[in-house]
């Protein structure tokens, strides 16, 4: 059975709102916006609810997960794969989800360097044997800088109707604070971490002494990531199997750019040879012309312009003007546009990315569009 399920039949009489392992997911979140970690990993994963809520994480590049139990992930990681909206407007950051199947007992270099790795629920599912590497494996071969570590609190327990002796069959053991505690400290010592108490779903008042239904440990890696304070073998020999990578589409990928940037330039061009054009036939209406009048002078305009357009491009730097059936467009104008710009950061940068994909001058320095459609309109 599921152990969010379980939990909710075990705590029927006590109501956490919003439930407990909502609680748990919200820390996390929490804990992700506070400290921006780029790369995390969650020991554990299960369903990958928890990697699902921390993809929208606009700081994290790099999100991964590890289960004993492959079928479960492979029933819900679809919820992982990037969405059309994703490819329509990618993001500025880049994203990876991988997840691996494999014993949190087994070292794999796959999880070394994470920010911040995760293990929500998970250490009372080890055997003794594997409770026993897990220290090892977690803060002295992936040492990440900072571990997050969730487990029941057994003097909790009583509060819980239903629960006699642990809350799910596949608990293999449930620690009161003090076990927990010491614990940890004794893994924070031996692996140079600093470690603080907390966590989610109070007690009823009047039953503050039990403490929380849910403990938490956090732990915080004293060294830097460059120092020479530990000194572990790493394997090279991967222990995990990967069951699923998704890689989203990033503007920091030169393809989507390229793409995002083209499509702005398009539509902004669109936005100006409009206003332009609505402008010109504005100030021939004021004269009350008739629509053969409008469409006479609207044509001179049009022609009566410098004999080399893309002279008169560079000469009105900012300014769009109308030669023939084609809208000029200066670069200098569509490039002050924020969204270009914040886009392309540069104009040489927009004069690479838009070079073969938009139709420019021949001297590069405007964007040409035609009007004819726009004629069409007016003969209708």
């Amino acid at each position: 059975m599921d152990k969010n399920v379980q939990e909710k039949l075990f705590t029927g009489m006590i109501k956490f709102t919003p439930p407990l392992y909502k609680q748990r997911y919200q820390f996390i979140k929490d804990l992700v916006g506070k400290y921006k970690p780029k790369k995390v990993a969650d020991l554990g994963c299960a369903d990958c609810t928890l990697l699902w809520m921390l993809k929208f994480c606009s700081c994290i590049e790099v999100l991964a997960g590890l289960d004993i139990c492959e079928n479960v992930m492979k029933e819900k990681m679809h919820r992982l794969s990037p969405l059309p909206g994703d490819y329509l407007q990618p993001a500025e950051r880049s994203l990876t989800v991988t997840l691996h199947h494999g014993s949190v007992a087994h070292k794999d270099p796959c999880m070394c360097g994470f920010d911040l790795i995760t293990c929500i629920e998970l250490i009372e599912h080890l055997e003794e044997s594997e409770l026993e590497k897990f220290p090892e494996v977690v803060f002295g071969f992936m040492a990440p800088t900072m571990v997050v570590i969730t487990t029941p609190n057994s003097e909790f327990n009583p509060l819980l109707p239903g629960v006699t002796f642990f809350r799910h069959p596949d608990h293999k053991f449930e620690w009161n604070r003090a076990e927990f505690q010491s614990w940890a400290l004794g893994i924070a010592r031996c692996y140079d971490y600093s470690v603080e108490f907390t966590g989610v779903g109070p007690p009823p008042t009047g039953m503050e002494h039990v403490g929380f239904c849910t403990q938490i440990g956090v732990f915080v890696r004293k060294y830097s990531q460059t120092s020479e304070s530990v000194h572990f073998e790493k394997p090279t020999k991967a222990a995990y199997k990967t069951v699923f990578k998704a890689v989203y589409p990033s503007l920091k990928d030169e393809k989507y750019l390229q793409n995002a940037v083209v499509s702005e330039v398009v539509f902004t061009a669109q936005v100006i040879k409009r206003s332009l054009l609505a402008h010109l036939k504005s100030e021939h209406e004021e004269y009350n012309d008739s629509p053969a009048e409008i469409k006479s002078k609207f044509q001179h305009s049009k022609n009566c312009v410098s004999e080399d357009p893309e002279k008169l491009a560079v000469e009105r730097s900012m300014e769009p003007f109308v030669n023939g059936n084609v809208v000029y467009i200066p670069l200098t104008k569509i490039f002050s546009f924020p969204k270009v710009n914040q886009l392309c950061g540069t104009f040489d940068k927009l004069c690479k990315l838009i070079t073969g994909k938009v139709t420019l001058s021949s001297d590069g320095s405007a964007v040409m569009v035609n009007t004819e459609h726009e004629n069409e309109e007016e003969e209708n």
